[in-house]
């Protein structure tokens, strides 16, 4: 058995159109999420859920057949349908669970309500930065997710750019430090702006990132194009295997640089993100 691909893209659909979803699930993205918070108007949450109860249990097969991880986007702890949506997790067995505004303080909450959870947890408030530690270590938590544009209402910043490279960081940081996979950088705003998509994509690659938030199903093919490795990076990170192995242990040289343990590592990793076969370890 394979192990599944940790996603390079999350493709939000509304909870309120069933008929989507199944559209969403084959769009190429490595992950649908179904959002009841903000694609959801507050006076029809009770409607999208009931919605969304008899097809769920086909579009969850249809997931697994597809190889699609499949999420739900919940409301926020601090708002009045919460209870409502995790008891509607609770009897459709859903357990893959987006958290906005995620904070030590909703984490706990979610825990004691879906201790088998397992939570992508979206920062976008400068409390939950505050708290980003123990959010990373939070039972049930498996990603990191970057709310950039709330964040930037909650700080109160109107650039996306240099003012949130900080918390970029930090989301690297401690994704790596708590042993989860890279974070997933926030939505790009520019729909049907190829160039604009790929910028904002590799901007999150240079600082770290393992997947992006889509917002269109156009927008996947780009996402993964800018977060695959470039031809350059392929060649030179496959030279460094195969000679690694041919000098069977023995320091080497590549390009004119010396290749040591980190390094080796680095082009493994390329490698084995690259299409074709996969490299052993030197």
């Amino acid at each position: 058995m394979t192990t599944p691909r940790v996603p390079r893209s999350y493709l939000f659909v509304p909870a309120s159109r069933p008929e989507r979803i199944g559209k969403a699930l084959s769009a190429g993205a490595d992950a649908v999420i179904v959002d009841l918070e903000d694609a959801v108007a507050p006076d029809a949450k009770a409607e999208a859920r009931a919605g969304l109860s008899a097809p769920w249990s086909g579009l969850r097969t249809a997931a697994q057949v597809g190889g699609v991880q499949l999420l739900v986007r919940v409301n926020g702890a601090d708002t009045a349908w919460f209870a409502d949506d995790l008891a509607w997790c609770r009897a459709q067995s859903v357990r893959q669970i987006v958290l906005p505004k995620a904070d030590a303080t909703a984490l706990a909450a979610l825990h004691a309500e879906l201790p088998d959870a397992h939570c992508h947890a979206l920062l976008e408030t400068a409390a939950g930065f505050a708290d980003l530690y123990e959010v990373a270590r939070a039972p049930g938590v498996t990603r990191l997710v970057f709310g950039s544009i709330d964040l930037m209402f909650d700080l109160d910043v109107a650039d996306d750019g240099e003012p949130l490279h900080h918390f970029r960081s930090e989301l690297v940081l401690h994704s790596r430090a708590a042993g989860l996979p890279a974070p997933v950088d926030g939505v790009c705003t520019a729909i049907g702006d190829a160039e604009a998509l790929a910028a904002d994509t590799a901007r999150g690659r240079r600082f770290g990132f393992g997947a992006k938030l889509l917002i269109h199903p156009n927008q996947v093919e780009g996402v993964h194009a800018a977060l695959a490795p470039s031809a350059q990076e392929v060649a030179w990170a496959r030279r460094v295997v195969e000679q690694a192995a041919a000098a069977q242990g023995a320091a080497i040289a590549v390009d004119g640089k010396m290749v040591d343990r980190p390094v080796l590592e680095r082009a493994l990793r390329i490698v084995a993100a690259a299409p074709g076969p996969a490299a052993t370890s030197a």
